[in-house]
């Protein structure tokens, strides 16, 4: 078990990342929304556009399930992630495993935010019109049905398949097409990085020993020796 020290450290460092993500995330949300009406772009170059579009599903707009179902399953998710970042940080796990792990949680937390409360506080967005704050529970859904704001894009390669092409030929091809916000894309970066870097740390800390635990153990024995 690592020193209370270092338990403390590791875990405000944690509750400091979910909150900037999640203060960054809603900050960039709010402007879109109460700035720009649906469907509405900018075109920052040929490349990026702030494209506003609103969605019921996850991470870029995928959506498979109802969407209580999926409001229900992100707050269950969240809670499950904290839950193992404690563990991690009271294990001892390694300060990059925390860090990654914390993004994935503050990324959910920022998508289930607009759920829970944007269909309370805000009108709805239109084409024709921008949204704007209304009196708590005056919006335009229910709590926990609000939808995802997304708004960034990029188009990075858009082109014509070659009509030679089977099934594809002749229609319009764009990587990459997904349309996402802020906390989808420290979602997809903290998976991202567990895979690359943090492969291991699982078995680390549901393991005997934490790294940590094994290296003291072994400075030990040779000092003893």
């Amino acid at each position: 078990m690592r020193r209370g020290k270092e338990f403390l450290t590791d875990g405000r460092m944690a509750w400091m990342l979910v909150v900037a993500i999640l203060v960054i995330d809603q900050l960039i949300k709010i402007e879109v929304k109460t700035t720009m009406s649906l469907g509405e772009s900018i075109h920052i170059t040929d490349w990026f556009y702030i494209y506003f579009i609103e969605n019921n599903g996850m991470a870029y707009g995928m959506t498979f399930i109802n969407k209580l179902a999926l409001s229900v399953f992100r707050i269950v998710a969240i809670g499950l992630i904290g839950w193992y970042i404690w563990h991690v940080v009271k294990r001892g796990g390694r300060t990059r495993y925390v860090i990654f792990l914390s993004m994935i949680a503050a990324g959910a937390a920022g998508n289930i935010f607009d759920s829970m409360l944007y269909g309370l506080v805000f009108t709805p967005s239109t084409p024709y019109s921008i949204s704007y704050f209304v009196p708590f529970g005056s919006g335009y859904s229910d709590f926990l049905m609000g939808k995802v704001v997304d708004m960034f894009y990029f188009p990075i390669i858009q082109t014509t398949w070659p009509d030679w092409v089977p099934m594809f030929g002749g229609q319009e091809f764009i990587f990459f097409s997904p349309i996402f916000n802020f906390a989808d894309a420290c979602i997809t970066l903290g998976v991202i990085c567990l895979l690359l870097f943090c492969r291991k740390d699982w078995e680390d800390i549901d393991g005997k020993k934490t790294k940590k635990e094994s290296k003291d153990t072994t400075v030990s024995q040779d000092a003893k020796a």
